[in-house]
């Protein structure tokens, strides 16, 4: 693995085909005082038996628009035992009938959840759809022996998305960055993906 001297003050020049961003890790260590709201044309289906070529489409719809890298560079084999793992599960969010959202939990250790994914498809975004979902996981994953639930979001991601987790309890509590290959140049995502972050050609 190529490894760079990272300044901890000032600028790190990445090499080539590198990308980095600042990721923010919150908590939240009880549930929202507010249970969500009632919407009818909004469920969230947790799916058993999830197919990985469905859960492929679905995260494109959500994180292609953000880069989301992770689930893009898996293999099938390999998303298929995430999606099976003992303590993990995904939750689909349906309006009539129609996927427009997901949320992935993964057990972390016996008291704690990861919130791995997070996302609403872009027709969804600002219609409340995302702070239900949440509301709606969050109240299903404090059960006891669950006592926190945390996640981290980037400065890739959509730029409400900081402000919607704090907003909705979740608290601060590290910062990391983040370097890694640019998917689009290996044509694991399509170059039009993540349009705000440019893309940088190796020169010919």
């Amino acid at each position: 693995m190529e490894t760079i001297a990272l300044s901890l003050k000032g600028y790190t020049d990445l090499p080539p085909g590198k990308i980095a961003n600042v990721v923010t890790y919150l908590a939240l260590d009880a549930p929202p005082e507010a249970p969500p709201g009632p919407r009818p044309e909004l469920r969230l289906v947790r799916i058993a038996e999830p197919s990985v070529a469905r859960y492929r489409k679905l995260v494109g719809r959500v994180g292609d628009r953000w880069l989301w890298t992770s689930r893009a560079a898996s293999t099938d084999a390999e998303l298929a035992a995430t999606l099976t793992k003992p303590g993990n599960s995904l939750h689909v969010l349906t309006r009539e009938d129609a996927e427009i959202g997901l949320i992935e939990l993964h057990a972390d250790g016996p008291e704690a959840v990861e919130v791995n994914l997070f996302g609403v498809v872009d027709e969804a975004t600002g219609t409340g759809a995302a702070r239900w979902m949440m509301l709606t996981a969050l109240a299903e994953a404090f059960r006891p022996p669950v006592r926190r639930i945390w996640l981290h979001t980037c400065t890739f991601d959509h730029p409400a998305a900081l402000p919607f987790y704090q907003k909705v309890g979740f608290r601060p509590w590290k910062f990391a960055i983040e370097v890694d290959d640019d998917p689009r140049l290996s044509g694991l995502m399509p170059e039009t993906a993540g349009p705000h972050v440019p893309l940088l050609k190796p020169e010919t």
